[in-house]
C-alpha cells in the first residue's frame, strides 16, 4: 500500500495544455475514482501516475518517492486496462504469472501467487484456458489476477468496465470493490460512469476540461456540490436547474422568469436582487397543491419509480417518484420543492451560494 500525492501536475501535447495543475492527495489504501466526461484528462493523468506519458510540470510521488523520472516497471504499480490486454496465445495461468515469469521469480512463488489471485477471483477452474474461451467478465477477472500477483503499491484501473453489457458491469463493480476490501490495495480508478463512481469511491475526484472541480466522499459531492458542474454530473436522473433571482425581505424566495415562487433555504446567503440558478434533484421535488405549476411533458415508469418530466415556463422539471401517479401528458400539475434540500449557484460562474 502506498500514499500517492500529485503536485500541480500539466500536460501539454504541443501548444495544447490537458492538464492545468492538477493537484490531489490519495492516502493509503483508499479507492480513488477520477470522474469526469470525455476529454477531460482523466486517462492522460492515470497514464502519467503509470509512467506511460512524461509529465510536463509538476511531480507525483508514491510513498513520498518523487517517480517523474522512474520508468513504470519501477514504480511498483499494476494496471488494468479497458481492453484486457490478455496475450491469446497463453493460457489463463500464463497470462497471471506473465510479469513474474519476466523477472525470473521461482516457480514455486509464481505458482503460490497464481493460486491465490485465482481463488481470490473465482479463475481455478479457468487456468488452463485461452483469452477466446472466456467470457468478457472472465477475461476482465483475468487482467485483476495478473495485477494482483505483482502485489503493487498501487493498482491503476482505466475504465476496466467500459467494454461489459449493463449487467455485468454491475456484478464485475461489486467484484472490484470487495477485492480491494480484501487487499486493501491504494487503488486509482477511472471511468466517465458516475454510477460507478459513486457506487466503489472512498473517495471521487471530479474533473472537467483539464481541472479539479471537487475531491470528497460520494456523499459529500452529492449533498454539497461546490459548482453547478459537479451538481450535473453527479446523480442520476441529473440535478434540476432554474434560473431566476434571489428576492429577500420578509418572505425570501427565489423568482421564477413567469413569475413563479420557490422557498429559499434559510441559510442561503445570496444578496436581494441576485442573479442565480436554483437546484434541486428529482427526488426532492413533490406533487403538491401548494407548488408551482407545470405541464407534463413526458411519463417514464421504470418499475420502482416513475420519472416524470414536465414544463415550467421554458424550463424542464425532472421529478422521480416511487408512487405510481397517473398522469396523462398535457396534464398541468403542482411541484414543490423540499427547500431544505435546495441548493443555489452564482449565475455568471456557476459557484455554490
Amino acid at each position: 500500500m502506498a500514499r500517492v500525492k500529485i503536485d500541480e501536475v500539466k500536460k501539454s501535447f504541443g501548444s495544447t495544455l490537458i492538464l492545468k495543475g492538477v493537484s490531489i492527495d490519495i492516502p493509503d489504501g483508499s479507492f480513488t475514482v477520477l470522474v469526469g466526461p470525455s476529454g477531460c484528462g482523466k486517462s492522460t493523468l492515470l497514464r502519467m501516475l503509470a509512467g506511460l506519458e512524461n509529465i510536463s510540470a509538476g511531480e507525483i510521488s508514491i510513498d513520498d518517492t518523487v517517480v517523474n523520472m522512474l520508468p513504470p516497471k519501477e514504480r511498483d504499480i499494476a494496471m488494468v486496462f479497458q481492453n484486457y490486454a490478455l496475450y491469446p496465445h497463453m493460457t489463463v495461468k500464463a497470462n497471471m504469472a506473465f510479469s513474474l515469469t519476466l523477472a525470473k521469480a521461482p516457480q514455486a512463488d509464481i505458482d503460490e501467487r497464481v493460486n491465490i489471485a485465482a481463488d481470490i477471483l473465482g479463475l481455478r477452474p479457468l487456468l488452463d484456458r485461452f483469452p477466446r474461451q472466456l467470457s468478457g467478465g472472465q477475461r476482465q477477472r483475468v487482467a485483476m489476477g495478473r495485477a494482483i500477483v505483482r502485489r503493487p503499491k498501487v493498482f491503476l484501473f482505466d475504465e476496466p468496465l467500459s467494454n461489459l453489457d449493463a449487467k455485468l458491469r454491475v456484478s464485475m463493480r461489486s467484484e472490484i470493490k470487495l477485492l480491494h476490501l480484501r487487499l486493501k490495495t491504494t487503488s486509482i480508478y477511472v471511468t466517465h460512469d458516475q454510477i460507478e463512481a459513486m457506487t466503489m469511491a472512498d473517495q471521487i475526484v471530479v474533473m472537467n476540461d483539464g481541472r479539479i472541480e471537487q475531491v470528497g466522499s460520494p456523499l459529500e459531492l452529492y449533498d454539497y456540490p461546490a459548482n453547478r458542474f459537479v451538481a450535473g454530473f453527479i446523480g442520476s436522473p441529473a440535478m434540476n436547474f432554474l434560473e431566476g433571482v434571489v428576492r429577500r425581505g420578509s418572505d425570501p424566495h427565489f423568482e421564477l422568469p413567469g413569475g413563479g415562487r420557490l422557498e429559499l433555504n434559510p441559510d442561503t446567503r445570496a444578496p436581494d436582487g441576485a442573479k442565480a440558478v436554483y437546484g434541486i434533484r428529482p427526488e426532492h421535488l413533490d406533487i403538491a397543491p401548494d407548488g408551482i405549476e407545470a405541464k407534463v411533458e413526458l411519463v417514464e415508469p421504470t418499475g420502482s419509480e416513475t420519472v416524470v418530466c414536465a414544463l415550467v415556463g421554458d424550463q424542464e422539471l425532472l421529478g422521480v417518484y416511487r408512487e405510481r401517479h397517473n398522469l396523462a401528458v398535457g396534464t398541468v400539475i403542482k411541484l414543490r420543492p423540499k427547500k431544505e434540500h435546495a441548493h443555489l449557484f452564482d449565475l455568471a460562474s456557476g459557484q455554490r451560494i
